[in-house]
This record gives C-alpha cells, structure tokens and sequence, in this order.
C-alpha cells in the first residue's frame, strides 16, 4: 500500500479516533467503541445533566460527562481542552492539522475541514470523509 494522500487520511483519521474510544465498564465489561454509543447505549443520571466542569492536574478547562452503563454503573468520559501540551496531545493536534490540510487540497474549506474532523474525533463519522474515501475507491 503506497503513502498516498487517501491512505495518510484514512489511517490518520483512524489513529485521531483510537485515542479517545474504547471505553469500557470496569464493573460489567460492557464496550463502548464510539462517543455516540457511548451516549446511545447509556443513560442520563436521573435528575443531573451528568455534566460537570473540572480542571485537569495543569490546571486546563475540562468537561466531565457522568452517564450510567446498562449494568448500573456511573462512567465518565472527558472532554479536555484542545490545548494538550503533552507529547500525546501534541502529536493529536499535528495529526488533525495534516489530516485538515489533506482535506482542504481535496476541496473542503478550512472550516467544513475541521467540523467534518471533529465529527470523525468524537466518533460520530462524516458522511463527507467517507464520500471522498469511497469516491477514490470507485476510481482504482
């Protein structure tokens, strides 16, 4: 499989989405592969928004969503600021940029680029992406 821009956008898209899913119940092992299961197949806590404000250990913005698995069990996911300074992050942030910039020389604006990413980051895939993906395809 050559390096070509389809492939460097398809692997860098899966590697943006590995990094925050699977989630799974510590209590029941039940697994979450995306955020929108992770949504659809829990529920809300009776009576919160399972919302809350945090900050993280360097003192950055955070949002932690609290949801109830199937067995009963209070999970929670994160949601940090885009700001991660750590080597990890670091590398997230160039990889959306090269994956944007792949996107853009295929057509998108900058700004399509980056809602149709963040779609793909929060696991509820682009209906844009996966047209340009198969449209390649269908031209081999």
């Amino acid at each position: 499989m050559s390096d070509t821009p389809d492939n460097e956008l398809f692997h860098g898209l899966q590697e943006l989405h590995a990094a925050a899913f699977p989630k799974v119940c510590p209590n029941c092992g039940r697994v979450y592969n995306t955020l929108a299961d992770f949504l659809a197949q829990t529920r809300a806590i009776a009576g919160k928004s399972g919302l809350k404000a945090s900050r993280d250990d360097d003192d950055r913005p955070m949002v932690e969503l609290f949801r109830n698995c199937v067995c009963g069990s209070t999970l929670m996911d994160l949601a940090q600021s885009r700001r991660d300074e750590t080597a990890a992050g670091l590398h997230r942030r160039e990889q959306f940029q090269r994956m944007s910039a792949l996107l853009i020389a295929r057509g998108l604006t900058p700004a399509s680029a980056r809602t149709e990413l963040l779609k793909v980051v929060r696991g509820e895939g682009s209906a844009v992406i996966d047209a340009m993906l198969r449209h390649k395809d269908n031209n081999r």
